[in-house]
Protein backbone atom coordinates (compact mmCIF):
# COMPACT_ATOMS: atom_id res chain seq x y z
CA UNK A 1 0.00 0.00 0.00
CA UNK A 2 1.04 3.60 -0.63
CA UNK A 3 0.69 4.25 3.11
CA UNK A 4 -0.94 2.12 5.76
CA UNK A 5 -3.13 5.01 6.99
CA UNK A 6 -4.41 5.86 3.50
CA UNK A 7 -7.06 3.46 2.28
CA UNK A 8 -7.70 3.34 -1.47
CA UNK A 9 -11.29 2.17 -0.84
CA UNK A 10 -12.53 5.75 -0.79
CA UNK A 11 -16.10 6.98 -0.87
CA UNK A 12 -17.03 9.22 -3.77
CA UNK A 13 -17.51 9.73 -7.47
CA UNK A 14 -14.51 8.80 -9.62
CA UNK A 15 -13.88 9.25 -13.33
CA UNK A 16 -13.37 6.08 -15.37
CA UNK A 17 -13.45 7.53 -18.90
CA UNK A 18 -14.95 10.05 -21.29
CA UNK A 19 -18.42 9.91 -22.79
CA UNK A 20 -17.02 10.35 -26.31
CA UNK A 21 -15.07 7.10 -26.02
CA UNK A 22 -18.11 4.92 -25.31
CA UNK A 23 -20.55 5.06 -28.22
CA UNK A 24 -23.71 2.94 -28.38
CA UNK A 25 -22.73 -0.72 -28.57
CA UNK A 26 -19.18 -0.19 -27.31
CA UNK A 27 -17.87 -2.57 -24.64
CA UNK A 28 -14.77 -1.76 -22.57
CA UNK A 29 -12.95 -3.66 -19.81
CA UNK A 30 -12.03 -1.61 -16.74
CA UNK A 31 -10.21 -2.22 -13.48
CA UNK A 32 -10.69 0.07 -10.49
CA UNK A 33 -10.72 -0.36 -6.72
CA UNK A 34 -9.10 -3.76 -7.18
CA UNK A 35 -12.08 -5.10 -9.15
CA UNK A 36 -12.52 -6.19 -12.77
CA UNK A 37 -15.39 -4.28 -14.37
CA UNK A 38 -17.07 -4.01 -17.75
CA UNK A 39 -18.49 -0.78 -19.15
CA UNK A 40 -20.84 -0.57 -22.11
CA UNK A 41 -23.35 1.80 -23.65
CA UNK A 42 -26.61 -0.05 -24.09
CA UNK A 43 -28.97 0.24 -27.07
CA UNK A 44 -30.96 2.89 -25.19
CA UNK A 45 -27.83 5.06 -24.97
CA UNK A 46 -27.16 4.70 -21.24
CA UNK A 47 -23.77 3.76 -19.83
CA UNK A 48 -23.73 0.71 -17.58
CA UNK A 49 -20.83 -0.57 -15.48
CA UNK A 50 -21.01 -4.03 -13.91
CA UNK A 51 -18.73 -6.65 -12.46
CA UNK A 52 -16.87 -8.19 -15.35
CA UNK A 53 -17.06 -11.96 -14.98
CA UNK A 54 -20.03 -13.95 -16.23
CA UNK A 55 -21.72 -15.95 -13.47
CA UNK A 56 -21.90 -18.99 -15.77
CA UNK A 57 -18.24 -19.98 -16.18
CA UNK A 58 -16.39 -16.76 -15.41
CA UNK A 59 -15.59 -15.34 -18.84
CA UNK A 60 -14.71 -11.64 -18.85
CA UNK A 61 -17.54 -9.74 -20.54
CA UNK A 62 -15.21 -6.90 -21.47
CA UNK A 63 -13.09 -9.12 -23.72
CA UNK A 64 -15.30 -10.15 -26.60
CA UNK A 65 -18.69 -9.43 -25.04
CA UNK A 66 -21.22 -7.56 -27.16
CA UNK A 67 -24.22 -5.32 -26.60
CA UNK A 68 -27.60 -6.82 -27.51
CA UNK A 69 -31.16 -5.58 -27.04
CA UNK A 70 -31.50 -7.09 -23.54
CA UNK A 71 -28.06 -6.01 -22.25
CA UNK A 72 -24.61 -7.54 -22.71
CA UNK A 73 -23.87 -11.00 -24.09
CA UNK A 74 -21.05 -13.20 -22.86
CA UNK A 75 -18.55 -14.22 -25.57
CA UNK A 76 -18.17 -17.75 -24.14
CA UNK A 77 -21.66 -19.31 -24.19
CA UNK A 78 -23.90 -16.39 -25.12
CA UNK A 79 -25.54 -15.81 -21.76
CA UNK A 80 -27.13 -12.35 -21.72
CA UNK A 81 -27.07 -10.13 -18.65
CA UNK A 82 -29.57 -7.28 -18.45
CA UNK A 83 -28.71 -3.70 -17.57
CA UNK A 84 -30.00 -4.47 -14.05
CA UNK A 85 -27.40 -7.24 -13.69
CA UNK A 86 -29.96 -10.08 -13.87
CA UNK A 87 -29.73 -12.97 -16.28
CA UNK A 88 -31.96 -12.21 -19.28
CA UNK A 89 -31.25 -15.13 -21.61
CA UNK A 90 -29.61 -18.54 -21.84
CA UNK A 91 -29.74 -18.89 -25.64
CA UNK A 92 -29.41 -22.66 -25.88
CA UNK A 93 -32.06 -23.29 -23.21
CA UNK A 94 -35.11 -21.55 -24.60
CA UNK A 95 -37.51 -20.09 -22.07
CA UNK A 96 -35.11 -20.56 -19.14
CA UNK A 97 -33.06 -18.02 -17.19
CA UNK A 98 -30.96 -18.24 -14.05
CA UNK A 99 -32.88 -16.43 -11.33
CA UNK A 100 -30.39 -17.01 -8.52
CA UNK A 101 -27.32 -15.22 -9.89
CA UNK A 102 -26.81 -11.61 -10.91
CA UNK A 103 -23.96 -9.25 -11.61
CA UNK A 104 -23.20 -6.30 -9.36
CA UNK A 105 -24.24 -3.06 -11.07
CA UNK A 106 -22.40 0.15 -10.16
CA UNK A 107 -23.93 3.62 -9.96
CA UNK A 108 -22.85 5.72 -12.95
CA UNK A 109 -23.17 9.43 -13.77
CA UNK A 110 -22.42 11.19 -17.05
CA UNK A 111 -21.65 14.86 -16.68
CA UNK A 112 -18.99 17.31 -17.85
CA UNK A 113 -18.39 15.05 -20.90
CA UNK A 114 -17.06 12.43 -18.45
CA UNK A 115 -18.18 9.06 -17.07
CA UNK A 116 -18.12 8.76 -13.29
CA UNK A 117 -18.41 5.69 -11.09
CA UNK A 118 -19.73 5.79 -7.51
CA UNK A 119 -17.69 3.79 -4.99
CA UNK A 120 -18.47 3.24 -1.32
CA UNK A 121 -16.93 0.44 0.72
CA UNK A 122 -20.06 0.34 2.91
CA UNK A 123 -22.32 -0.19 -0.10
CA UNK A 124 -24.26 3.05 0.33
CA UNK A 125 -26.05 4.72 -2.56
CA UNK A 126 -24.59 8.03 -3.80
CA UNK A 127 -24.51 10.63 -1.04
CA UNK A 128 -24.16 13.64 -3.34
CA UNK A 129 -24.30 14.54 -7.04
CA UNK A 130 -21.45 15.27 -9.42
CA UNK A 131 -21.16 19.08 -9.79
CA UNK A 132 -21.74 20.73 -13.15
CA UNK A 133 -18.52 22.35 -14.35
CA UNK A 134 -20.39 25.18 -16.10
CA UNK A 135 -23.61 25.83 -14.15
CA UNK A 136 -22.31 25.82 -10.58
CA UNK A 137 -19.71 28.60 -10.80
CA UNK A 138 -21.56 31.81 -11.53
CA UNK A 139 -22.35 34.16 -14.40
CA UNK A 140 -18.73 34.80 -15.28
CA UNK A 141 -18.51 31.20 -16.52
CA UNK A 142 -21.96 30.93 -18.11
CA UNK A 143 -21.36 33.88 -20.44
CA UNK A 144 -18.56 32.04 -22.25
CA UNK A 145 -19.04 29.42 -24.99
CA UNK A 146 -17.38 26.03 -24.54
CA UNK A 147 -17.42 23.10 -26.95
CA UNK A 148 -17.11 19.40 -26.05
CA UNK A 149 -13.43 18.53 -25.57
CA UNK A 150 -11.80 16.64 -28.42
CA UNK A 151 -8.95 14.16 -27.97
CA UNK A 152 -6.47 17.04 -27.85
CA UNK A 153 -8.26 18.40 -24.76
CA UNK A 154 -8.21 15.15 -22.79
CA UNK A 155 -5.19 13.73 -20.94
CA UNK A 156 -4.82 10.43 -19.10
CA UNK A 157 -2.04 9.22 -16.81
CA UNK A 158 -2.35 5.52 -15.88
CA UNK A 159 -0.15 3.49 -13.51
CA UNK A 160 0.66 6.28 -11.08
CA UNK A 161 2.04 5.60 -7.62
CA UNK A 162 -0.08 8.14 -5.77
CA UNK A 163 -3.10 8.59 -3.54
CA UNK A 164 -5.91 11.12 -4.19
CA UNK A 165 -4.98 12.69 -0.85
CA UNK A 166 -1.85 14.12 -2.49
CA UNK A 167 -3.96 16.02 -5.01
CA UNK A 168 -6.41 17.32 -2.42
CA UNK A 169 -3.64 18.88 -0.35
CA UNK A 170 -2.87 21.26 -3.22
CA UNK A 171 -5.96 23.23 -2.18
CA UNK A 172 -4.14 24.42 0.97
CA UNK A 173 -0.74 24.78 -0.70
CA UNK A 174 -0.49 28.15 -2.48
CA UNK A 175 3.31 28.23 -2.27
CA UNK A 176 3.87 25.34 -4.68
CA UNK A 177 2.68 27.56 -7.55
CA UNK A 178 5.86 29.60 -7.32
CA UNK A 179 8.27 26.66 -7.32
CA UNK A 180 6.46 23.95 -9.29
CA UNK A 181 4.70 26.16 -11.85
CA UNK A 182 7.14 29.09 -11.74
CA UNK A 183 4.56 31.78 -11.12
CA UNK A 184 6.00 35.13 -10.08
CA UNK A 185 4.45 34.96 -6.62
CA UNK A 186 2.29 32.67 -4.54
CA UNK A 187 -1.43 33.35 -4.98
CA UNK A 188 -3.58 34.84 -2.23
CA UNK A 189 -6.46 32.78 -0.84
CA UNK A 190 -9.54 34.99 -1.27
CA UNK A 191 -12.31 32.77 0.04
CA UNK A 192 -13.00 29.26 1.24
CA UNK A 193 -16.22 27.25 1.67
CA UNK A 194 -15.96 23.81 3.29
CA UNK A 195 -19.01 21.59 3.27
CA UNK A 196 -19.59 18.00 4.25
CA UNK A 197 -18.83 16.57 0.81
CA UNK A 198 -17.42 19.54 -1.11
CA UNK A 199 -14.70 22.13 -0.67
CA UNK A 200 -14.34 25.30 -2.71
CA UNK A 201 -11.56 27.88 -2.52
CA UNK A 202 -10.81 30.93 -4.65
CA UNK A 203 -7.27 32.24 -5.08
CA UNK A 204 -6.08 35.42 -6.77
CA UNK A 205 -2.84 35.93 -8.69
CA UNK A 206 -0.89 39.16 -8.96
CA UNK A 207 0.06 42.23 -6.97
CA UNK A 208 -3.40 43.81 -6.96
CA UNK A 209 -4.97 40.72 -5.41
CA UNK A 210 -2.12 40.40 -2.92
CA UNK A 211 -2.56 44.02 -1.81
CA UNK A 212 -6.35 43.83 -1.60
CA UNK A 213 -6.89 46.35 -4.40
CA UNK A 214 -9.33 44.29 -6.46
CA UNK A 215 -13.11 44.63 -5.96
CA UNK A 216 -14.71 41.52 -4.42
CA UNK A 217 -16.88 40.98 -7.52
CA UNK A 218 -13.87 40.79 -9.86
CA UNK A 219 -12.85 37.35 -11.19
CA UNK A 220 -9.94 38.21 -13.50
CA UNK A 221 -6.72 36.39 -12.57
CA UNK A 222 -8.49 34.06 -10.17
CA UNK A 223 -8.87 30.30 -9.94
CA UNK A 224 -11.84 28.64 -8.26
CA UNK A 225 -10.76 25.22 -7.01
CA UNK A 226 -13.72 22.98 -6.27
CA UNK A 227 -13.38 19.49 -4.79
CA UNK A 228 -16.34 17.10 -4.83
CA UNK A 229 -15.28 14.25 -2.57
CA UNK A 230 -11.77 12.86 -3.02
CA UNK A 231 -12.08 12.03 -6.71
CA UNK A 232 -13.27 15.13 -8.57
CA UNK A 233 -11.69 18.57 -8.78
CA UNK A 234 -12.86 21.38 -11.04
CA UNK A 235 -10.63 24.41 -11.63
CA UNK A 236 -12.26 27.52 -13.09
CA UNK A 237 -9.52 29.83 -14.30
CA UNK A 238 -10.25 33.38 -15.51
CA UNK A 239 -7.15 34.58 -17.36
CA UNK A 240 -6.58 37.75 -19.41
CA UNK A 241 -6.89 35.58 -22.55
CA UNK A 242 -10.27 34.17 -21.56
CA UNK A 243 -11.90 31.47 -19.49
CA UNK A 244 -10.79 27.88 -19.04
CA UNK A 245 -12.28 25.08 -17.02
CA UNK A 246 -10.11 22.12 -16.09
CA UNK A 247 -11.29 18.90 -14.42
CA UNK A 248 -8.49 16.95 -12.73
CA UNK A 249 -9.79 13.67 -11.38
CA UNK A 250 -7.93 10.84 -9.65
CA UNK A 251 -9.25 7.28 -9.45
CA UNK A 252 -7.76 4.39 -7.42
CA UNK A 253 -6.96 1.24 -9.40
CA UNK A 254 -5.76 -0.91 -6.50
CA UNK A 255 -3.90 -0.49 -3.20
CA UNK A 256 -0.73 0.67 -4.95
CA UNK A 257 -1.76 2.73 -7.96
CA UNK A 258 -4.19 5.26 -9.33
CA UNK A 259 -4.95 7.09 -12.55
CA UNK A 260 -5.45 10.76 -13.34
CA UNK A 261 -7.89 12.06 -15.95
CA UNK A 262 -7.77 15.68 -17.08
CA UNK A 263 -10.29 17.46 -19.27
CA UNK A 264 -9.79 20.99 -20.62
CA UNK A 265 -12.45 23.38 -21.83
CA UNK A 266 -11.17 26.61 -23.38
CA UNK A 267 -13.71 29.26 -24.31
CA UNK A 268 -14.14 29.74 -28.07
CA UNK A 269 -15.07 32.66 -30.28
CA UNK A 270 -15.95 32.60 -33.97
CA UNK A 271 -12.49 33.44 -35.30
CA UNK A 272 -9.95 32.14 -32.81
CA UNK A 273 -8.98 28.64 -34.01
CA UNK A 274 -5.28 29.46 -33.77
CA UNK A 275 -5.70 31.28 -30.47
CA UNK A 276 -7.72 28.35 -29.08
CA UNK A 277 -4.91 25.89 -29.81
CA UNK A 278 -2.32 28.15 -28.20
CA UNK A 279 -4.46 28.71 -25.09
CA UNK A 280 -5.14 24.99 -24.80
CA UNK A 281 -1.42 24.26 -24.94
CA UNK A 282 -0.85 26.86 -22.24
CA UNK A 283 -3.56 25.36 -20.03
CA UNK A 284 -1.97 21.91 -20.27
CA UNK A 285 1.48 22.99 -19.07
CA UNK A 286 0.90 22.90 -15.30
CA UNK A 287 -0.62 19.48 -14.63
CA UNK A 288 2.30 17.33 -15.93
CA UNK A 289 4.51 19.29 -13.52
CA UNK A 290 2.22 18.29 -10.65
CA UNK A 291 1.94 14.67 -11.82
CA UNK A 292 5.72 14.35 -11.83
CA UNK A 293 5.75 15.44 -8.18
CA UNK A 294 2.83 13.26 -7.04
CA UNK A 295 4.05 10.09 -8.78
CA UNK A 296 7.42 10.30 -6.99
CA UNK A 297 6.16 11.74 -3.70
CA UNK A 298 6.01 9.82 -0.44
CA UNK A 299 3.00 10.60 1.74
CA UNK A 300 4.21 11.98 5.05
CA UNK A 301 1.71 11.49 7.91
CA UNK A 302 3.59 14.02 10.03
CA UNK A 303 5.18 16.58 7.70
CA UNK A 304 7.59 19.26 8.93
CA UNK A 305 5.19 22.14 8.39
CA UNK A 306 5.71 25.80 9.13
CA UNK A 307 3.36 27.50 11.57
CA UNK A 308 1.68 29.21 8.60
CA UNK A 309 1.09 25.91 6.76
CA UNK A 310 -0.12 23.77 9.66
CA UNK A 311 -3.78 24.95 9.90
CA UNK A 312 -4.39 24.29 6.20
CA UNK A 313 -2.94 20.79 6.20
CA UNK A 314 -4.77 19.80 9.35
CA UNK A 315 -8.00 21.14 7.88
CA UNK A 316 -7.49 19.22 4.62
CA UNK A 317 -6.69 15.94 6.35
CA UNK A 318 -9.57 16.28 8.77
CA UNK A 319 -11.97 16.85 5.85
CA UNK A 320 -10.71 13.90 3.81
CA UNK A 321 -11.00 11.47 6.73
CA UNK A 322 -14.76 11.26 6.13
CA UNK A 323 -14.11 9.56 2.78
CA UNK A 324 -11.74 6.97 4.24
CA UNK A 325 -13.65 3.89 5.50
CA UNK A 326 -10.86 2.97 7.91
CA UNK A 327 -10.66 6.33 9.66
CA UNK A 328 -12.69 7.35 12.69
CA UNK A 329 -13.27 10.76 14.20
CA UNK A 330 -10.95 9.77 17.05
CA UNK A 331 -8.19 8.61 14.72
CA UNK A 332 -5.38 11.17 14.80
CA UNK A 333 -2.53 9.07 13.42
CA UNK A 334 -2.36 10.81 10.06
CA UNK A 335 -2.88 14.41 11.16
CA UNK A 336 0.24 16.59 11.32
CA UNK A 337 1.49 17.68 14.69
CA UNK A 338 1.34 21.37 15.48
CA UNK A 339 4.74 23.05 15.01
CA UNK A 340 6.43 24.12 18.23
CA UNK A 341 6.71 27.73 17.05
CA UNK A 342 2.94 28.16 16.47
Amino acid sequence: MIHESLSMKLTGWFQVGWSADLSVGTVKPLRYFGEDLVAFRCKAGKVRIMEAHCKHLGAHLGHGGCVVDQGIQCPFHGWVWGTDGRNALIPYKEGSINRTRQLKVWHVAEKNDCIYLWHDAKGRNPLWEVPDAFKDFGAHVKRFHFEPPGPEARSHWPNLHLHPQMLIENIVDPHHFKYTHLTKDSPKVLSEEIGKWEWRATVGFGRRWAQGLMPPTETLNTIIIHWSGPGISINVEHTPAGMRVVCINSTPVDDDSAEIFATYWINRTEDDAQSYAARLDEAKIALPQDVNIWHNQRFNPNPALTAEEWPGWRKARTWTKRFNPDATQEDENWLPEQPANT
